[in-house]
């Protein structure tokens, strides 16, 4: 799989390494705030904290990912650039777990209790998404310029190739129906261009029937088959 979807630093185009992954997950936390936000907790919501468990799982994924990848790489180069993102790393997995002991205290509420720890819940998911936010931007602001420095293309792309490597297929697809949706129409072409020249076709065909079809649009999948990267 090839990302090569670039953003400038300095006036040089360079491989986006933070870019899609991070849209990918400010739009599922929206998707997800939204959902608790709207969510009427005196009836059940089983589903809802299904779905709230699968994201978090995911989220822990993506900063093992940056732990084993991309933080080892930084530290090699520029020894303790990487002792605050591992600080951060670790506040998040505190959240993740603070969030679990709130889904278990709703799950486990009597009924007229319901509400209040729902609220508990909610507000608890919202103290993540603010952090996760700012930490995110920080890493596309400060840490993705600094690696940039350190590394070249190709270097900065074998990083993210040894990431996809580690995955599962049914984390890749997970991943990807985050991002899909998430990018922008050329920043979309561009990610599944890649995709179709350097994938097994089935893997692409996966991608396209599990991730692009079900998260796009009609008019935006319309234009993934003008260009020819709907099959």
């Amino acid at each position: 799989m090839s990302n090569t979807a670039f953003l400038t630093v300095a006036g040089a185009k360079r491989w986006d390494l933070y870019g899609p992954i991070h849209k990918g997950l400010r739009l599922a936390h929206s998707q997800m705030l939204i959902r608790l936000g709207q969510a009427d907790f005196t009836h059940d919501q089983s589903a809802l904290m299904a779905d709230l468990r699968t994201h978090l799982a995911l989220g822990a994924k993506h900063l093992a990912h940056e732990d084993r990848h991309i933080h080892p790489a930084l530290e090699r180069r520029a020894p303790g650039a990487a002792v605050a993102l591992e600080a951060q790393h670790g506040h998040h997995r505190r959240r993740f777990a603070e969030l679990e002991r709130s889904m278990a205290k709703f799950e486990g509420a009597s009924i007229p209790e319901r509400a209040a720890r729902g609220r508990a819940l909610y507000i608890s998911f919202v103290a993540l998404v603010a952090e996760d936010f700012e930490h995110m931007a920080e890493e596309e602001t400060v840490v993705w310029p600094q690696l940039c420095a350190l590394f070249d293309d190709a270097e900065l792309a074998q990083i993210e190739m040894d990431i996809i490597a580690a995955l599962a297929p049914d984390e890749v697809i997970a991943f990807m129906r985050m991002m899909i949706p998430a990018m922008a129409p050329a920043e979309r072409a561009s990610l599944l261009g890649g995709l179709k020249a350097n994938a097994p076709a089935e893997a692409f065909a996966a991608v396209i029937e599990r991730a692009a079809r079900p998260t796009l649009s009609t008019a935006d999948f319309d234009v993934l088959e003008r260009l020819g990267l709907a099959a």
